[in-house]
């Protein structure tokens, strides 16, 4: 059944606070990234609730929407929506973002566009690296000389691509601050600076400005207030060259006399910083950053380590910390998967649990965290094991990265080193480690009732329980948009968000009525609870359409047998919500204890029945 992509789009349009409330749309390989100008607008529990999202990170002015290898499409669909530039509106009155919230805020969105053309410029490199070493190619070929020379230009010209990323962050002028900054690195200025440039009478420190990163960072944060303060000076009608040109002459001289060393030593520092934890922990930091990362990226925390891993990367030409934990953890993530995959008899669960294991293998981990392994504790368990102990293994080895981006197995080339041919051999060990402990851990330590334990109400013995109807995504029904469901008019209950238009019986019941509409089944089940399943809302108006009863009045049915077949993309298409009540019609005879929201199978306990004393 093809996916709709535009209604994903459309739900999380509207839970962000609409177009006018986004100040600046990207994606990443599974994230929608969303710079927010009210944050207050954004309904974080109703975004996790529409179907197609995987989870949602949300914090000050900042949200990530996570959907997984289908979020290319959902942003093609938004960004037919809006054009998505209401952001310079100011955040609501007395709404303070949060330092450490705005702070990851401005890495992302400097830092993650740089990466693909890093990561790109890196592979080929290392593949290069790689021929040369099997005798495959020339060092001194033609074809060596050029696609060497074109994968370098992506980390040469990196103050140039950090001058863009940071100017649209910013919104200054892209131009302006491409120039700016391209000034530090042209042959001429760097000439001069060689041998002993003097301005104001200071000396020009001596530093090259190519492969860096915190000079540009430094250069086009002055233009920024630079150009606003211009702009509000200057006549209108000499603008056009008058801003650009004050811009050139306050902010370059500045650039190369103050910003840029101060921005080259805070690299530096950062860079010391990190080599410092390494050199006293050890392999040991490797495994414990490799054991932490699952829950630093379900934060999305682990975005502050980019800057540090472009930098060791593009100065030093190495990176011993970041990317060989995360070539632990991915691969973990991946065994995890394949565990619970053969372990599971939940047939949606193993094709997810197959999806992501592929995805996290090849180094995108999304599917797998959000998908899988979050929402049952004991693969994560054996995700964490696998992390830590194959983190060990690389960390023993020494193991260097070359490239700045997300290992696994297509890019195992980035562990090639031209010096050292046992440096890939080591990452693949490492790979292996990692896939067989978190396999081996999630497989012992995994049960297939999980989802059900984790999910859903315990409740004592003697007690009746409801099951869920339909695979999907359980929610409470206080969150269903329909004020009858919502207010508990109707009785009390949860409600699904579905992924499969079949509906079971969830209790061994009597049909008390299939309405008119098919839309809907009443049952009395044997416990005596009454129990109405409301596929849809407002869904009556279809008048039957894409709805097929299995049932008919008074039939006898046995919990987990389908009532229902219906069609979910053409409802959709129709115009309606499909999320499906659960309701207790008599609920007030009942202490009901309720599942939290999750994914859910047909049979998983969702809603505890306890009948009240004065019912007994």
């Amino acid at each position: 059944m093809a996916k709709d992509y535009a209604g994903t789009a459309r739900e999380v349009l509207k839970l962000v606070g609409g177009e006018e409330n986004i100040t600046h749309l990207e994606h990443c390989s599974t994230r929608l990234r969303f710079s927010i100008a009210d944050g207050g607008k954004v309904e974080k529990d109703k975004l996790k609730a529409v179907s197609g999202v995987m989870g949602v990170i949300a914090s000050g002015n900042q949200c990530q929407v996570v959907i997984g290898n289908d979020v290319i499409e959902v942003y093609d669909e938004l960004m037919k929506m809006g054009k998505f530039t209401g952001g310079n509106a100011a955040p609501s009155s007395g709404e303070k973002k949060e330092i450490g919230a705005a702070i990851l805020d401005f890495m992302v969105g400097v830092f993650q566009p740089l990466v693909p053309a890093i990561a790109g410029a890196g592979i080929l490199k290392a593949m290069l690296s790689l021929f040369t070493m099997m005798g495959i190619m020339s060092s001194g070929s033609a074809w060596y000389t050029v696609l060497y020379n074109a994968a370098d230009a992506a980390l040469y010209f990196l103050p140039v691509l950090v001058a863009v990323t940071m100017s649209t962050k910013l919104n200054c002028n892209r131009l302006v601050a491409v120039s700016a900054v391209g000034a530090m690195i042209l042959p001429g200025m760097t000439a001069a600076i060689g041998e002993g440039l003097t301005l104001a009478g200071f000396t020009v420190q001596n530093i090259a400005y190519t492969y860096q990163v915190f000079p540009a960072i430094l250069t086009v944060a002055l233009l920024y207030y630079v150009e606003k303060w211009v702009t509000k000076i200057s006549p209108k009608p000499i603008r056009v060259f008058f801003v650009p040109m004050i811009c050139f002459i306050v902010v370059v001289p500045l650039a190369l006399l103050v910003l840029g060393p101060l921005g080259y030593n805070v690299g530096q520092l950062l860079t010391t910083a990190i080599l410092f934890l390494y050199d006293k922990l050890g392999w040991l930091a490797v495994g414990l950053l490799a054991a932490i990362l699952p829950f630093m990226i379900s934060m999305g925390m682990h975005k502050a380590l980019v800057p540090y891993a472009v930098t060791s990367v593009a100065e030093m030409g190495e990176e011993l910390l970041y990317m060989p934990a995360s070539l632990a953890h991915n691969i973990s993530e991946g065994g995890a998967c394949f565990a619970v995959a053969l372990k599971t008899k939940d047939t949606e669960l193993r094709s997810a649990a197959v999806s992501a294991g592929i995805s996290a293998i090849f180094g995108i981990t999304e599917p797998a965290l959000y998908g899988v392994t979050i929402q049952h504790k004991r693969a994560l368990y054996g995700v964490v094991i696998g992390s830590f102990v194959g983190g060990i293994t690389v960390g023993l080895a020494g193991l260097k990265a070359f490239v700045a981006m997300g290992p696994g197995l297509a890019g195992m080339a980035m562990f090639v080193d031209v010096n050292n041919g046992m440096n890939i051999v080591w990452g693949f060990v490492g790979f292996g480690v990692a896939l067989a402990v978190s396999f081996i851990a999630t497989f012992v330590l995994f049960k297939d009732a999980e989802a059900a334990e984790s999910q859903a109400p315990k409740t004592a013995a003697g007690e009746n329980a409801v099951c869920s109807p339909l695979d999907g995504k359980l929610i409470d029904i206080t969150e269903v948009r329909d004020e009858v469901f919502s207010a508990g008019i109707l009785g009390d209950g949860m409600a699904v968000i579905p992924e499969k238009g079949e509906l079971y019986a969830p209790v061994d019941a009597t049909v008390d009525t299939v309405f008119d509409s098919k839309h809907a089944i009443s049952l009395i089940g044997d416990n005596g609870a009454e129990i109405l399943l409301h596929v849809g809302l407002d869904t009556v108006k279809l008048e039957g359409m894409h709805f097929e009863p299995q049932v008919k009045n008074g039939d006898r049915v046995k919990a987990g047998q389908l009532l229902m077949k219906f069609d979910i993309k053409e409802i959709k298409k129709a115009g309606y919500d499909i999320v499906t009540p659960i309701i207790i019609t008599n609920s007030d005879k009942y202490k009901l204890s309720k599942a939290t929201g999750g994914l859910v199978s047909v049979g998983n306990p969702v809603i505890g029945l306890e009948k009240k004393e004065d019912d007994r």
